[in-house]
């Protein structure tokens, strides 16, 4: 397993690679294994989104776990820079309840690039399980100008 980390301003963000794919985005992360291209690429990708150079991520991902977990982050990955979508919206498109997509939101592996931070509860914020909580996530909300957001 090779990882490469990159500071950013939610953090350190390592970003783990296997079979040639993007498997996991971790929170506080230092380098190890081998730093490749695809690792490399992801990282400069990272940078320019914080940078606000780039509003949507070009990386092969590879995400563990069940169909319906693989089908939330798809939806996730659907939804643009700056709008946001609720547990409920995503529900109705995977056919599922809110709250079996709020779990699969959470247990997101590659969060910041599948976006789990854009959707929300239907009255509140809902939850974010990457360092910090919630903070994070309306930080990355903030940096994306999210629409109708009044934080």
């Amino acid at each position: 397993m090779n990882i490469a980390s990159v500071d950013t301003p939610v953090g350190r963000l390592g970003l783990v690679e296997e079979d040639g794919a993007i498997t996991q985005l971790l929170w506080d992360a230092q380098d190890s294994g081998e730093r490749t291209a695809l690792l490399e690429e992801g990282c400069r990708q990272l940078s320019a989104y914080f940078a606000g150079d780039l509003s949507e991520f070009d990386l092969p991902l590879q995400v563990a776990g069940s169909d319906f977990q693989r089908a939330v982050c798809d939806a996730m990955l659907a939804i643009p820079l700056g709008e946001t979508r609720t547990y409920g919206e995503i529900a109705a498109t995977v056919g599922a309840s809110a709250q079996a997509v709020g779990n699969a939101c959470g247990a997101n592996p590659i969060p910041v690039i599948i976006p789990c931070h854009r959707v929300l509860g239907a009255t509140n914020l809902g939850g974010f399980s990457g360092a910090g909580g919630v903070e994070i996530k309306v930080k990355l909300l903030r940096h994306e100008n999210a629409a109708g957001l009044l934080i």
